[in-house]
């Protein structure tokens, strides 16, 4: 598991797609809005859309942007 990120850092990072908080869970940076899982390696958050695990029953980005797309800040 992940050393905890320092708290500072989190309060100023968000999710580059939703633009909402993140928060640590193991060796994941979790969005608040649609659960987009970061990972962290070698205690380095890796904040690139394309490295992301997409929550449960959403296959494809694009799924997850028509899903969360009232959600999603321009």
């Amino acid at each position: 598991m992940s050393e905890p990120i320092d708290p500072t850092l989190l309060e100023i990072l968000v999710c580059p797609l939703t633009r909402s908080q993140l928060r640590q869970e193991g060796d994941f940076l979790v969005g608040e809005v649609g659960g987009l899982r970061y990972p962290i390696r070698e205690s380095i958050p890796v904040l690139l859309i394309d490295e992301a695990r997409l929550p449960e029953g959403i296959e494809t980005l694009e799924q997850f942007k028509k899903k969360f797309a009232d959600q999603i800040r321009d």
